[in-house]
């Protein structure tokens, strides 16, 4: 009976060799668990600026400035008068015609009831009636040519920098400034149209631009071109941007960056990617009779986010990756688990936790 007991004694012994010797051998890892996360595609691009509406002002007639009612970078208000030019000529012959048309309005209502008894001819009230009509048509052409010398804002804005002074003789085609609507900024890109099937008004846009480099501006697209450019094989795009606030400029160049295709998908560290010639693979750790290995998987990867890879196939969600000690770890041979990575900890992080 001594015998067996001490027998009994150095078998246990042997065992808890073996098995620290195992425990000592054993590769020391960091793993991460493959995650199910909401991805998208992001597509970047340069574009161009530009206010919501533009319009340079110009004059269509030949006369000489007489007021300017606006500052330079002044905001105003759709139909607010902003030149007027000399008008003299034009409300002394708009007062002669007013004085045509009493006399004639006087000469139709003196015939009209002389037509009954036949004393006048109806042709003399037609002939009135027609110089009733035709005193209405110059006064309206000169009403006109009185507004062609008045310019008015088209439409809520900011004015540019006045190109004129009072006294100038104007021409038709002479540019007096510049109005901009900014609330609302246009920002036109173009993309590969490689991308045409993702692409829908209503996606979100985010853009950046190196005159504020510390500010993000956000919006959708609004308009898609009705056609790819056969030269280049891109299509334009038009994005809106809010500009209540008038930060944005027209003309800033702007980084467009685009979030599209967005799905469900698997994802890991890049860490745990293992390039081989044009194939990627990774360690899966495998379980076997409480022994950890790990087994060398093909993976077929999609896009790639900073930090983070998508996997199309190849691993299923919650199976545990190598991310640290890929080089080490050899399929079939056991491993030690150091730590788990669970969010963005860093290396030096994770081995303090040590988390077994």
């Amino acid at each position: 009976m001594k015998q067996f007991y001490t027998r009994l004694i150095v078998l246990f012994i042997l065992v808890l060799s073996t098995q620290s010797v195992q425990a000592d051998t054993a590769t020391k890892v960091i793993v991460s668990q493959v995650e199910n996360q909401i991805f998208k595609d992001q597509v970047e691009a340069l574009g161009s600026l530009g206010a919501n509406e533009s319009v340079e002002l110009m004059s269509t007639v030949t006369e000489h400035v007489q007021a300017i009612h606006f500052d330079d970078a002044q905001r105003v208000k759709k139909g607010m008068l902003l030149l007027e030019m000399k008008i003299e000529e034009e409300l002394a012959t708009l007062e002669e015609q007013n004085a045509i048309l009493e006399e004639a309005k006087r000469q139709v209502k003196r015939f009209t009831p002389l037509i009954a008894n036949g004393s006048v001819a109806k042709t003399n009230l037609d002939q009135s009636k027609l110089e009733v009509s035709k005193a209405n048509a110059r006064i309206n052409a000169i009403k006109s040519q009185i507004d062609e010398r008045r310019i008015v804002a088209p439409f809520d804005g900011l004015i540019g920098l006045r190109n004129i002074s009072v006294g100038v003789m104007l021409g038709p085609g002479t540019p007096i400034a510049t109005i901009h609507d900014d609330s609302v900024m246009k920002l036109d890109f173009s993309l590969p149209s490689l991308f045409l099937s993702t692409l829908k008004t209503g996606v979100k846009i985010k853009a950046t631009t190196d005159a504020f480099p510390k500010k993000v501006f956000y919006g959708e697209i609004s308009h898609i071109d009705n056609q790819v450019d056969p030269l280049t094989r891109t299509i334009r795009l038009r994005a809106l941007i809010d500009n209540t606030d008038h930060t944005l400029k027209s003309g800033l160049l702007m980084q467009v960056t685009l979030e599209t295709n967005i799905r469900q998908a698997l994802v890991i560290p890049e860490e745990a990617i293992i390039p081989n010639a044009d194939k990627n693979f990774v360690l899966v750790v495998i379980e076997k009779e409480k022994i950890k290995t790990v087994e060398k998987r093909l993976v077929e990867t999609g896009v790639r986010e900073p930090g983070k890879v998508e996997v199309l196939s190849g691993l299923l969600a919650e199976d545990l990756v190598v991310i640290h000690g890929t080089m080490k770890a050899k399929s079939g041979k056991p491993i030690m688990i150091q730590a788990i990575q669970k969010g963005d900890e860093t290396l030096m992080e994770l081995m303090e936790k040590n988390i077994p």
